[in-house]
Protein backbone atom coordinates (compact mmCIF):
# COMPACT_ATOMS: atom_id res chain seq x y z
CA UNK A 1 0.00 0.00 0.00
CA UNK A 2 0.91 3.78 -1.23
CA UNK A 3 1.44 6.03 1.09
CA UNK A 4 -0.72 9.07 0.00
CA UNK A 5 0.00 13.03 0.93
CA UNK A 6 -3.26 14.68 -0.42
CA UNK A 7 -3.16 18.78 -0.06
CA UNK A 8 -6.78 20.27 0.01
CA UNK A 9 -9.70 19.06 1.64
CA UNK A 10 -12.11 21.54 1.97
CA UNK A 11 -12.49 21.97 -1.85
CA UNK A 12 -15.30 20.52 -3.93
CA UNK A 13 -12.53 18.08 -5.44
CA UNK A 14 -10.50 17.83 -2.54
CA UNK A 15 -13.82 16.56 0.02
CA UNK A 16 -14.36 14.26 -2.95
CA UNK A 17 -10.91 12.90 -2.67
CA UNK A 18 -11.17 11.39 0.88
CA UNK A 19 -13.64 9.40 0.01
CA UNK A 20 -12.08 7.55 -3.06
CA UNK A 21 -8.64 7.16 -1.84
CA UNK A 22 -9.07 6.68 1.68
CA UNK A 23 -8.99 2.60 0.60
CA UNK A 24 -5.92 2.99 -1.73
CA UNK A 25 -3.17 3.63 1.30
CA UNK A 26 -2.34 5.69 4.25
CA UNK A 27 -3.56 9.26 3.32
CA UNK A 28 -2.04 11.91 4.88
CA UNK A 29 -4.94 14.27 3.66
CA UNK A 30 -4.60 18.30 4.95
CA UNK A 31 -5.37 22.02 4.42
CA UNK A 32 -4.84 25.48 5.33
CA UNK A 33 -3.81 25.93 7.90
CA UNK A 34 -2.21 23.26 7.79
CA UNK A 35 -0.41 23.41 4.65
CA UNK A 36 -0.27 26.43 2.86
CA UNK A 37 0.84 26.24 -0.45
CA UNK A 38 2.28 30.42 -0.47
CA UNK A 39 4.70 28.83 2.46
CA UNK A 40 7.62 27.21 0.32
CA UNK A 41 9.53 26.56 2.96
CA UNK A 42 6.33 24.89 4.62
CA UNK A 43 5.46 22.87 1.93
CA UNK A 44 9.14 21.72 1.72
CA UNK A 45 8.83 20.21 5.77
CA UNK A 46 6.05 18.71 5.04
CA UNK A 47 6.72 16.50 2.12
CA UNK A 48 10.12 15.79 3.35
CA UNK A 49 8.35 14.49 6.67
CA UNK A 50 5.43 12.69 5.19
CA UNK A 51 7.71 10.89 2.40
CA UNK A 52 5.17 9.82 0.81
CA UNK A 53 5.01 7.83 -2.87
CA UNK A 54 2.10 9.82 -4.31
CA UNK A 55 1.26 13.64 -3.77
CA UNK A 56 -1.83 14.69 -5.11
CA UNK A 57 -2.60 18.15 -4.93
CA UNK A 58 -5.85 19.62 -4.72
CA UNK A 59 -5.73 23.09 -3.65
CA UNK A 60 -5.74 25.93 -5.74
CA UNK A 61 -6.63 29.67 -5.90
CA UNK A 62 -9.66 29.13 -7.84
CA UNK A 63 -11.45 32.92 -7.13
CA UNK A 64 -11.39 33.64 -10.99
CA UNK A 65 -12.27 37.61 -10.37
CA UNK A 66 -10.31 37.86 -7.02
CA UNK A 67 -7.31 37.05 -8.24
CA UNK A 68 -7.29 40.18 -11.02
CA UNK A 69 -6.67 42.38 -7.80
CA UNK A 70 -4.59 38.90 -5.66
CA UNK A 71 -2.09 38.23 -8.71
CA UNK A 72 0.77 37.36 -6.31
CA UNK A 73 -1.37 35.42 -3.79
CA UNK A 74 -2.52 33.38 -6.95
CA UNK A 75 0.58 32.96 -8.21
CA UNK A 76 2.10 31.71 -4.95
CA UNK A 77 -0.96 29.41 -4.55
CA UNK A 78 -1.00 28.03 -8.45
CA UNK A 79 2.65 28.13 -9.71
CA UNK A 80 5.15 28.48 -7.06
CA UNK A 81 3.46 26.23 -4.97
CA UNK A 82 2.70 22.86 -7.39
CA UNK A 83 6.62 23.51 -8.41
CA UNK A 84 7.92 23.31 -4.76
CA UNK A 85 6.01 20.04 -4.63
CA UNK A 86 6.85 18.86 -7.91
CA UNK A 87 11.07 19.39 -7.14
CA UNK A 88 9.76 18.17 -3.23
CA UNK A 89 8.36 14.81 -5.38
CA UNK A 90 11.23 14.20 -7.92
CA UNK A 91 14.13 14.57 -5.11
CA UNK A 92 12.08 11.45 -2.68
CA UNK A 93 10.45 9.99 -6.46
CA UNK A 94 7.05 10.52 -5.57
CA UNK A 95 3.97 10.92 -8.47
CA UNK A 96 2.42 14.19 -8.45
CA UNK A 97 -0.97 14.75 -9.06
CA UNK A 98 -2.35 18.18 -9.98
CA UNK A 99 -5.03 19.50 -11.84
CA UNK A 100 -5.29 22.24 -13.86
CA UNK A 101 -7.91 24.11 -16.02
CA UNK A 102 -9.40 24.86 -19.46
CA UNK A 103 -9.09 28.41 -18.56
CA UNK A 104 -5.24 28.07 -19.61
CA UNK A 105 -7.09 29.15 -23.29
CA UNK A 106 -8.28 32.15 -24.90
CA UNK A 107 -11.41 30.16 -26.34
CA UNK A 108 -10.86 31.18 -29.90
CA UNK A 109 -10.22 27.83 -31.57
CA UNK A 110 -13.49 27.01 -32.27
CA UNK A 111 -13.44 23.35 -31.78
CA UNK A 112 -12.31 21.26 -28.38
CA UNK A 113 -8.55 21.80 -27.84
CA UNK A 114 -6.38 19.06 -27.24
CA UNK A 115 -3.14 18.96 -25.42
CA UNK A 116 -0.64 20.06 -28.08
CA UNK A 117 -2.80 23.47 -28.66
CA UNK A 118 -0.90 26.74 -27.80
CA UNK A 119 -2.00 28.24 -24.69
CA UNK A 120 -2.95 31.94 -24.00
CA UNK A 121 -4.95 32.69 -20.80
CA UNK A 122 -7.45 35.59 -20.66
CA UNK A 123 -6.70 36.36 -16.82
CA UNK A 124 -4.21 36.24 -14.14
CA UNK A 125 -6.00 32.32 -12.95
CA UNK A 126 -6.00 30.73 -15.79
CA UNK A 127 -2.10 32.56 -16.38
CA UNK A 128 -0.90 31.17 -12.53
CA UNK A 129 -2.39 28.00 -13.62
CA UNK A 130 -0.49 27.75 -16.65
CA UNK A 131 2.84 28.57 -14.94
CA UNK A 132 1.86 25.72 -12.52
CA UNK A 133 1.60 23.24 -15.27
CA UNK A 134 4.87 25.09 -16.63
CA UNK A 135 6.76 24.84 -12.97
CA UNK A 136 6.05 21.15 -13.06
CA UNK A 137 6.98 20.15 -16.21
CA UNK A 138 10.58 22.06 -15.16
CA UNK A 139 10.75 20.18 -11.89
CA UNK A 140 11.50 16.61 -14.01
CA UNK A 141 9.62 15.16 -11.37
CA UNK A 142 7.15 12.08 -12.73
CA UNK A 143 3.13 13.66 -12.63
CA UNK A 144 -0.12 13.58 -14.25
CA UNK A 145 -1.25 17.29 -14.96
CA UNK A 146 -4.86 16.81 -15.58
CA UNK A 147 -6.65 20.06 -16.91
CA UNK A 148 -10.54 20.00 -16.28
CA UNK A 149 -13.12 22.07 -16.61
CA UNK A 150 -16.63 23.70 -14.69
CA UNK A 151 -15.98 21.05 -11.60
CA UNK A 152 -19.02 21.29 -9.48
CA UNK A 153 -21.01 19.47 -6.57
CA UNK A 154 -23.88 19.93 -5.03
CA UNK A 155 -22.26 20.25 -1.58
CA UNK A 156 -20.70 23.61 -1.89
CA UNK A 157 -21.61 27.03 -3.72
CA UNK A 158 -20.89 26.52 -7.17
CA UNK A 159 -22.85 27.01 -10.24
CA UNK A 160 -24.93 24.01 -9.50
CA UNK A 161 -25.92 25.26 -6.41
CA UNK A 162 -26.20 28.68 -7.17
CA UNK A 163 -28.68 27.65 -9.80
CA UNK A 164 -31.05 25.80 -7.30
CA UNK A 165 -30.42 28.76 -4.71
CA UNK A 166 -31.80 31.55 -7.39
CA UNK A 167 -34.85 29.10 -8.69
CA UNK A 168 -36.13 29.31 -5.15
CA UNK A 169 -36.02 32.64 -4.33
CA UNK A 170 -35.71 34.42 -8.33
CA UNK A 171 -38.37 34.73 -10.37
CA UNK A 172 -36.30 35.48 -13.74
CA UNK A 173 -33.17 33.80 -13.68
CA UNK A 174 -30.33 35.07 -16.75
CA UNK A 175 -27.46 32.89 -17.55
CA UNK A 176 -24.65 33.60 -20.30
CA UNK A 177 -25.35 31.31 -23.02
CA UNK A 178 -22.28 32.09 -24.77
CA UNK A 179 -19.38 30.48 -22.78
CA UNK A 180 -19.12 27.18 -23.80
CA UNK A 181 -17.21 24.00 -21.93
CA UNK A 182 -17.73 20.80 -20.59
CA UNK A 183 -19.48 20.80 -16.91
CA UNK A 184 -17.48 18.24 -14.80
CA UNK A 185 -18.74 16.34 -11.44
CA UNK A 186 -15.99 16.71 -8.51
CA UNK A 187 -16.94 12.95 -7.43
CA UNK A 188 -15.94 11.51 -11.27
CA UNK A 189 -12.81 13.49 -11.18
CA UNK A 190 -11.68 12.16 -7.60
CA UNK A 191 -13.26 8.32 -8.74
CA UNK A 192 -11.05 9.07 -11.97
CA UNK A 193 -7.77 10.04 -9.50
CA UNK A 194 -8.77 7.01 -7.52
CA UNK A 195 -8.90 4.53 -10.46
CA UNK A 196 -5.45 6.75 -11.86
CA UNK A 197 -3.54 5.91 -8.11
CA UNK A 198 -4.95 2.24 -7.93
CA UNK A 199 -3.00 1.82 -11.63
CA UNK A 200 0.31 3.59 -10.03
CA UNK A 201 0.48 1.62 -7.11
CA UNK A 202 -0.35 -1.95 -9.16
CA UNK A 203 2.08 -1.68 -12.06
CA UNK A 204 5.87 -0.56 -12.09
CA UNK A 205 7.60 2.51 -12.21
CA UNK A 206 8.35 2.44 -16.23
CA UNK A 207 4.44 2.11 -16.63
CA UNK A 208 3.82 5.98 -15.29
CA UNK A 209 7.21 7.17 -16.48
CA UNK A 210 5.44 6.08 -20.38
CA UNK A 211 2.51 7.77 -19.36
CA UNK A 212 3.30 10.99 -17.20
CA UNK A 213 2.80 14.62 -18.64
CA UNK A 214 -0.44 17.31 -19.35
CA UNK A 215 -4.21 15.17 -20.29
CA UNK A 216 -7.51 16.70 -20.64
CA UNK A 217 -9.94 14.74 -18.33
CA UNK A 218 -13.44 16.70 -18.78
CA UNK A 219 -16.72 15.38 -19.54
CA UNK A 220 -17.93 14.34 -23.24
CA UNK A 221 -19.43 16.62 -25.65
CA UNK A 222 -20.02 20.75 -24.30
CA UNK A 223 -22.75 23.32 -23.40
CA UNK A 224 -23.08 27.25 -23.08
CA UNK A 225 -23.88 28.15 -19.00
CA UNK A 226 -27.21 28.54 -20.08
CA UNK A 227 -28.31 25.12 -21.70
CA UNK A 228 -26.13 23.81 -18.24
CA UNK A 229 -28.97 25.90 -16.16
CA UNK A 230 -31.67 24.88 -18.09
CA UNK A 231 -30.54 20.60 -17.41
CA UNK A 232 -30.33 21.59 -13.59
CA UNK A 233 -33.38 22.98 -13.38
CA UNK A 234 -34.77 20.37 -15.04
CA UNK A 235 -33.31 17.30 -12.74
CA UNK A 236 -34.15 19.93 -9.72
CA UNK A 237 -35.51 17.05 -7.34
CA UNK A 238 -38.22 19.88 -5.26
CA UNK A 239 -38.95 21.34 -8.96
CA UNK A 240 -42.95 21.27 -7.35
CA UNK A 241 -42.07 24.02 -4.68
CA UNK A 242 -40.31 26.62 -6.24
CA UNK A 243 -41.25 29.63 -7.19
CA UNK A 244 -42.77 30.00 -11.22
CA UNK A 245 -38.76 31.22 -12.80
CA UNK A 246 -38.17 32.09 -16.28
CA UNK A 247 -34.81 31.35 -17.34
CA UNK A 248 -33.09 33.50 -19.85
CA UNK A 249 -30.24 33.70 -21.86
CA UNK A 250 -27.90 36.69 -21.88
CA UNK A 251 -24.74 37.37 -22.97
CA UNK A 252 -21.34 37.70 -21.30
CA UNK A 253 -20.99 41.32 -22.53
CA UNK A 254 -24.10 42.05 -20.89
CA UNK A 255 -22.42 41.19 -17.30
CA UNK A 256 -19.62 43.01 -15.77
CA UNK A 257 -16.60 41.37 -14.15
CA UNK A 258 -12.74 41.96 -13.11
CA UNK A 259 -11.57 38.51 -15.15
CA UNK A 260 -12.03 38.00 -18.90
CA UNK A 261 -13.48 34.31 -19.47
CA UNK A 262 -13.04 32.40 -22.72
CA UNK A 263 -15.78 31.80 -24.37
CA UNK A 264 -15.01 28.36 -25.74
CA UNK A 265 -12.81 26.53 -24.17
CA UNK A 266 -14.32 22.66 -24.38
CA UNK A 267 -11.53 20.27 -24.13
CA UNK A 268 -10.92 17.04 -26.07
CA UNK A 269 -10.21 13.81 -23.65
CA UNK A 270 -9.93 11.58 -25.75
CA UNK A 271 -5.77 11.11 -25.20
CA UNK A 272 -6.40 10.18 -21.57
CA UNK A 273 -9.20 7.78 -22.12
CA UNK A 274 -6.93 6.01 -25.07
CA UNK A 275 -4.22 6.06 -22.96
CA UNK A 276 -5.56 5.08 -19.73
CA UNK A 277 -8.38 2.95 -20.84
CA UNK A 278 -11.21 5.43 -19.27
CA UNK A 279 -14.44 6.23 -20.74
CA UNK A 280 -15.38 9.58 -19.69
CA UNK A 281 -19.21 9.86 -19.51
CA UNK A 282 -21.14 12.44 -21.71
CA UNK A 283 -22.04 15.70 -19.35
CA UNK A 284 -25.73 15.49 -18.94
CA UNK A 285 -25.18 11.67 -17.97
CA UNK A 286 -22.97 12.82 -15.60
CA UNK A 287 -25.05 15.58 -14.48
CA UNK A 288 -28.38 13.05 -14.18
CA UNK A 289 -26.09 10.72 -12.01
CA UNK A 290 -24.99 13.75 -9.67
CA UNK A 291 -28.52 15.10 -9.04
CA UNK A 292 -29.49 11.53 -7.78
CA UNK A 293 -27.37 11.55 -5.34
Amino acid sequence: MKKILQIGTKGQLGWELLRTCAPLGEVVALDYPEVDLSDSNGLRELVRSVKPDIIINAAAYTNVDKAESEPELARAINATGPGVLAEEAKKIHAVLVHYSTDYVFDGTKGSPYVETDQPNPLNVYGQTKLEGEQAIAASGCVNLVLRTSWVYSLRQGGFVTKVLQWARTQETIRIVDDQISSPTPARLMAEITASLVSKIESTNEDWILERKGIYHCACGSCCSRYDWAKEVLRLDPDSPGKPGQKLLPASTAEFSTPAQRPLRSCLDSSKFEATFGMKIPHWLNALELAMEE
